[in-house]
């Protein structure tokens, strides 16, 4: 697993965050590394996967980078006749993920069989769906475009379905904001990540990854027709949020 040095160096050129073929040689490094309590958020996604996944369902990992939840849901899965679509917009995460998910397959070739499509996860029509996740990708999305997306996937889901989103989030009150946000940035530190690295990789994801409230997403997947909506995991300024369609 290669080390994220990609704001670290002398030759550094401040440009917005991308999914690019840099990002995508050391994303598992820096998933680790930047977002608390990754691993738990996989674990629950293969837990639930086992729980709510049906009998010839298709599930969807929207966003899926290098193929982490698509791969927690397909070891997990036991119900007969399923397929798993992952889907991403980025060419060098979708290359990789081509062939994370091929070894996978050729080593346990009794799962459920996947596709990964290069995408905007937007054109993507969810049906006959019996899970979905959404793991830190809705905070890419533009604001004004997240309604109908959730909209669609609940939509798509079959009764009893469920979503998972997991999101970078901020909190309602500043003064537990500030102090959120320093308590992460002390995790990024112990993670050796320097001072410097940290407010470069800030500077570029501003006005590319846009955080809302808990009670924001909430709100929203009650809109889009989701019954049952809670948060089941958070560590500090990130949380996993299940939703479940009546």
């Amino acid at each position: 697993m290669s080390k994220d040095e990609i704001y670290a160096g002398e030759d550094f050129a401040a440009e917005p965050f991308r999914f690019n073929a840099a990002v995508a040689d050391v994303f598992p490094d820096m998933l680790e590394r930047s977002i608390p309590g990754y691993r738990a958020s996989l674990e629950a996604i293969g837990s639930l996967a086992a729980r709510y996944v049906t009998r010839g369902s298709t599930c969807y990992d929207l966003g899926c980078s290098l193929g982490a939840a698509t791969l927690a849901m397909r070891q997990a899965i036991r119900a007969p006749g399923t397929r798993i679509v992952a889907v991403d917009n980025s060419q060098a995460m979708v290359e990789r993920c081509r062939g994370i998910v091929a070894a996978e397959m050729a080593d346990t070739p009794d799962g459920p069989d996947v596709d990964v499509i290069l995408s905007d996860i937007r054109d993507v029509a969810v049906g006959d769906a019996s899970m979905v996740v959404l793991n830190y990708t809705l905070q890419f999305v533009p604001p004004g475009a997240r309604d109908e997306l959730l909209a669609g996937i609940a939509r798509g889901l079959r009764p009893g379905g469920l979503l998972v989103l997991g999101e970078k989030v901020v909190d309602e009150d500043p003064q537990m904001e500030a102090l959120l946000a320093d308590l992460y940035h002390e995790h990024k530190r112990r993670n050796d990540y320097s001072a410097l690295e940290i407010a470069r990789k800030r500077t570029a994801l501003e006005n590319v990854l846009v955080p809302e409230t808990v009670s924001a997403h909430r709100s929203r997947l009650e809109a889009a027709g989701f019954g049952n909506v809670a948060v089941w995991f958070r560590y500090f300024n990130f949380v996993s949020i299940v939703a479940i369609k009546p």
